[in-house]
């Protein structure tokens, strides 16, 4: 099954496996184990959900039809989380029942086996997921690590997903609905109009913390119904004033100086403001002589010592 390195020591998968048929559950456990992971058991859809609540799993097997809340009901409420949504879910259903596949589908389920389970297949489907999963994941924190906030939307305004620290400063600015969390209210109007028939929407300003400027702009469509936002942080509005007040610099100037402080280079900063790398060089250039520096570790020295000072 593989698994996980962090920091000097190995992390071992998590699956959560939901059924509430023992005889499944001690079949499935034996041959997960076997592979390597380590196997969390639910009974039921909210027992379910109270664990992936504690300890967030890797997969989560889905038995179809259980008893109280159901597999469908159980992996709806999975998804409207947003620690949650990127974990795949794998159905459990009956050979026959086509109608399940369907519905466990359109939950937010990944794939199905059907009973009776064979575990090697099983656990090859688990592993691809897996794979799916982590890489979709390590794309979104590299989008991250750039300074790129992205999130995608369905055409009602509900986020379907959201690079890292984009979800961490949408869950304080953004209205939420059965968990999931929601555009403002003039996008999704202009969504259910038909996104992209019109001219895209100015930039949005959203309610956010103290010292912290948060603006949402529509980039276009990127599926059938998945609709790519830029969110844009600002919580250096403070630092970018006192810079200008310490040098003879322009807005645009102290941004770069600001980006070019924490360790970003000249293309990432080019991505990050919207610019041509040859613009950010030119601007740095201006920088540089008017803070009387030749070089980045000096220009980074200044702007540290001048933050820390304030």
């Amino acid at each position: 099954m593989g698994s996980r390195a962090t920091g000097g020591g190995r992390e071992r998968d998590i699956i959560l496996v939901v059924d509430d048929s023992p005889d499944t559950l001690r079949m499935l456990t034996d041959a997960i184990e076997q592979s390597g992971a380590t196997v969390l058991v639910a009974l039921d859809g909210e027992q379910a959900l109270g664990i992936a609540g504690h300890v967030t799993p890797d997969v989560v097997l889905m038995d179809a039809i259980m008893p109280g809340l159901d597999g469908f009901e159980t992996t709806r409420r999975l998804k409207a989380d947003a620690a949650l949504r990127h974990v795949p879910v794998i159905f459990m259903t009956g050979l026959t029942d086509t109608e399940h596949v369907v519905k466990g589908l359109e939950a937010g389920g990944v794939d199905y086996v059907t009973k009776p389970i064979v575990p090697d297949e099983l656990l090859a489907r688990i592993r691809v997921h897996l794979a799916n999963a982590r890489s979709a994941q390590s794309a979104r924190a590299a989008l991250d690590t750039a300074g790129r906030f992205l999130l995608a939307t369905d055409g009602a305004g509900r986020v379907l997903w959201s690079t890292p620290q984009a979800t961490r400063l949408l869950q304080t600015a953004l209205p939420s609905a059965d968990g999931a969390m929601l555009l403002p209210e003039a996008l999704r109007i202009w969504l259910s109009q038909g996104a992209g028939s019109g001219a895209p929407p100015a930039p949005i300003a959203l309610p956010s913390p103290a010292g912290t400027e948060l603006q949402l702009s529509f980039l276009g469509k990127v599926g059938e119904d998945e609709h790519l936002f830029r969110l844009t942080a600002d919580d250096s509005a403070g630092d970018e004033a006192l810079l200008r007040q310490h040098f003879p610099l322009t807005a645009r100037e102290a941004d770069v100086l600001l980006w070019l402080a924490r360790g970003k280079s000249n293309r990432d900063i080019a991505e990050i403001l919207t610019l041509s790398p040859r613009t950010v060089n030119k601007h740095l250039e201006v920088v540089f002589a008017k803070l009387g520096v030749e070089n980045r570790a000096s220009a980074t020295f200044l702007v540290m010592k001048t933050l820390r000072e304030r």
